[in-house]
C-alpha cells in the first residue's frame, strides 16, 4: 500500500530526499480521462510529466461507457487541440428534453438557450481516450507507464519520493508534485490521511447501449421516475446509451433478466418515440454515491477528478467536473511555473483547492437536490416540481440559468488560451 509518513519519519527522510536530483516535475497517478487531460494541459509548459496507470493500456481505453460532455468541456478539448479528432466521432445534441414521468409538459433545451453549437455532446470512452493518448504519445515531455503500481510515497520538503512496481521491476523516483487521479477509491488519498464526506444513495445505475428502430434525431432525454431518472444519450450510427437509475434490489433484478425481458422492462420507461429497441451491449450496474474530500491538497500532493469528488449520475456531471478540475489545475500550475514558484507548495495548491472545491460543492448539492426532488411521490413536491417545469418551459431565463449551472459556464472563467498546445514533437513521447 502507499505510505503516508509520520512526522518523525518525515524529519528523518527530509535530508536524504533533498540530497538527490528531482526526476519529474509532476507524477500523475491514474491514466484515465481526467489524468490525461491534465497531462495534455501541461504539455506546452515543458514540465517533465509522468503518468502512472495500473491497468494495461487496452483495459484503460476500451471501457464500455459513454459520457454527456458539456459545451465547456468541448471548449477545453478544443483549446488542447483535440476537438478536431473527437468531434467527427461524437453526437451533437440538437435538443434535450426534460420530463417528469408521464406528465405531458416537458422542458426543451436548445443550443440557442446557451448560444452554443450544441446543448451537449455524447462521446464514447474509447473515443476520448484515443485522442488523449495520441496527444500524449507525441509529446516530448510526457511519459506513460502502464501496468505499473505506486506502492509507496514519501512526502519531503522539496520533493516527493515515489516507489513504483511494474513490468521492469521496482523503481524509485522523485517528483515536485504528485497528482492523485486514481479514482473514487484512491489509495493515494486514503494513505495521505485525507478524509471524505458523503453517502451512498439507495439507488444503483444501469448502463447499456441500444439501437432504436427509428432515428434518435440527436435528441437527448432526461426522464424522472419515482424510482430514479432515466437518461437517453444519442450516439453515432443511431445508437443510444441509457443511464437508468433504480433502487439497488430492483436494479440487480433488472440486469439479471434475460435480454428480451430486460428490453420489455426498459421500453416502459424509454417510451415508443423511436420504435422497437435492440440491445447492443451487456447491461452493467454500479451503486450511486456522493463524495467530497475534506481537502484537495497537502504539500506535494493534490487530488483530481473522482479522487476528489463523486456525484449522483443524474445530469451527467461527473466527468465534466473532472475535466474542469484538470483544466483549472493546469492553469494554476502553469501560472506558478511562470512566477518561479514551487509547484508542490501548499500556497500554490490551495489556489486550485479554493477554486474547484467550492464549485464542485455547488454541483454536488445540485445533483443531490435534483435526484431527491424527482425520485419520490410526495404530492406537495410533485406539484411544486411540475410547476417549476411549466415555468422553465415558458420562461427562457430560467432555462438558461439551469443550463449555465449544468454546463459549468456559471463559475470562474478558465483561461483556455493558457492550455493551448504549442508545436508538438512527432516522435519523442514515451509509452511503456
Amino acid at each position: 500500500m502507499i505510505d503516508m509518513m509520520t512526522n518523525n519519519e518525515f524529519q528523518a527522510n527530509t535530508s536524504s530526499l533533498n540530497s538527490s536530483p528531482v526526476n519529474w516535475d509532476v507524477v500523475i497517478v491514474g491514466g484515465g480521462i481526467s489524468g490525461l487531460t491534465l497531462a495534455c494541459g501541461l504539455q506546452s509548459s515543458g514540465l517533465r510529466i509522468l503518468v502512472v496507470e495500473a491497468q494495461q493500456q487496452r483495459q484503460a481505453t476500451e471501457r464500455s461507457l459513454s459520457y454527456a460532455l458539456s459545451p465547456l468541456t468541448s471548449k477545453i478539448f478544443r483549446s488542447l487541440g483535440l476537438w478536431e479528432q473527437i468531434a467527427p466521432q461524437i453526437t451533437h445534441f440538437s435538443r434535450v428534453l426534460l420530463s417528469d414521468a408521464d406528465y405531458p409538459h416537458w422542458v426543451e433545451f436548445c443550443p440557442k438557450d446557451l448560444g452554443e453549437a450544441a446543448v451537449y455532446y455524447c462521446a464514447e470512452h474509447k473515443v476520448l481516450m484515443a485522442a488523449l493518448l495520441l496527444r500524449v504519445a507525441t509529446a516530448s515531455n510526457i511519459t506513460c507507464y502502464y501496468e505499473t503500481r505506486v506502492v509507496e510515497v514519501h512526502y519531503g520538503e522539496q520533493a516527493a519520493e515515489v516507489v513504483l512496481v511494474g513490468s521492469q521491476g521496482q523503481q524509485q523516483l522523485r517528483s515536485t508534485l504528485v497528482v492523485a487521479a486514481d479514482g473514487i477509491n484512491s489509495q493515494i488519498r486514503s494513505s495521505a490521511g485525507i478524509k471524505t464526506n458523503g453517502w451512498a444513495y439507495w439507488q444503483s445505475c444501469i448502463t447499456a447501449v441500444v439501437a432504436p428502430e427509428q432515428s434518435h434525431q440527436n435528441i437527448g432525454y432526461e426522464r424522472f421516475w419515482a424510482s430514479g431518472p432515466l437518461a437517453i444519450l444519442p450516439l453515432p450510427n443511431n445508437r443510444c446509451q441509457i443511464v437508468w437509475i433504480a433502487p439497488h434490489a430492483e436494479a440487480q433484478a433488472i440486469v439479471a433478466l434475460p435480454s428480451d425481458q430486460f428490453m420489455t422492462k426498459l421500453r416502459r420507461y424509454y417510451g415508443d418515440q423511436m420504435g422497437k429497441l435492440t440491445l447492443l451491449s451487456q447491461p452493467l450496474v454500479f451503486p450511486a454515491q456522493l463524495m467530497q474530500s475534506r481537502r484537495y491538497c497537502l504539500p506535494r500532493l493534490v487530488l483530481l477528478g473522482d479522487a476528489a469528488h463523486c456525484c449522483h449520475p443524474v445530469g451527467g456531471q461527473g466527468l465534466n467536473m473532472g475535466i474542469r478540475d484538470a483544466a483549472a489545475l493546469a492553469q494554476v500550475l502553469q501560472t506558478a511555473q511562470q512566477q518561479f514558484q514551487d509547484l508542490g507548495s501548499l500556497a500554490v495548491l490551495k489556489q486550485y483547492e479554493r477554486w474547484r472545491r467550492y464549485e464542485n460543492w455547488i454541483v454536488l448539492a445540485f445533483t443531490d437536490i435534483l435526484n431527491r426532488s424527482f425520485s419520490n411521490q410526495w404530492l406537495l413536491l410533485v406539484r411544486l416540481r411540475r410547476l417549476v417545469l411549466r415555468l422553465m418551459k415558458n420562461w427562457s431565463f430560467l432555462r438558461r440559468l439551469l443550463l449555465q449551472l449544468m454546463t459549468g459556464l456559471w463559475g470562474r472563467k478558465l483561461q483556455l488560451s493558457a492550455l493551448s498546445a504549442h508545436e508538438v514533437s512527432s516522435s519523442n513521447g514515451s509509452v511503456k
